[in-house]
């Protein structure tokens, strides 16, 4: 796609930048941690050619990540942006194609929650809020917060925090004052929730 235009943006976390895209790139979003798990996608397995990369985050119009602490983002934002811009430039694609037999997917986190046959209403009520009201801010700042369990008996909700928010000074204080507190506005029954 041509007219693509990549801008570097600070996060809360000193060690990650969020490159917005002026487009979307992706109808999906993915999280990979080691480039040992890039394979599903071409635009990762690039970013982790550089030996500083910790983990990348894929979001639908943008790429969040997260380098090690002995390289400086003003050497390298600039040559990111470019390597990103024309990667999608060049119509090369964020995502190989999957075959439908493989179940090989353990970091994927979808636009939208599935929602199971087996949830409760009260887990179908968390998953929806999460997808509403919690990601879309969490977003903002490059990362992304998706369900992990939720235990009917004690309350206690866990969730997977991704891109920007692993690893984030703040992402105690996002986790507690942020998102547990709104939460717990909306949905009494969540007690404490806590990161996995």
């Amino acid at each position: 796609m041509s007219n693509t235009t990549v801008t570097p943006e600070a996060t809360p976390n000193p060690d990650s930048y969020k490159f917005m895209f002026n487009h979307e790139i992706s109808t999906e979003s993915m999280s990979f941690n080691d480039p040992l798990q890039s394979s599903r996608s071409p635009l990762a397995h690039k970013i982790f050619g550089f030996p500083w990369v910790d983990s990348v985050f894929i979001g639908t119009n943008f790429v969040t990540i997260n380098k090690q602490d002995w390289v400086d983002w003003d050497m390298i934002a600039e040559p990111l942006s470019n390597l990103l811009k024309e990667h999608i430039e060049d119509g090369q694609p964020v995502f190989a194609e999957q075959s439908k037999a493989s179940n090989e997917q353990p970091n994927y986190e979808g636009q939208k929650h599935t929602i199971n046959p087996d949830d409760s209403e009260l887990i179908i009520k968390i998953k929806n809020f999460l997808d509403s009201e919690i990601r879309p801010f969490v977003a903002m700042d490059g990362g992304d917060v998706n369900f992990y369990s939720f235990n009917e008996d004690n309350g206690l909700l866990e969730i997977n925090m991704t891109g920007a928010c692993d690893g984030c000074p703040s992402s105690t204080a996002t986790l507690k004052m942020g998102i547990e507190s709104r939460i717990q506005e909306i949905i009494p029954e969540v007690k404490e929730v806590t990161s996995v």
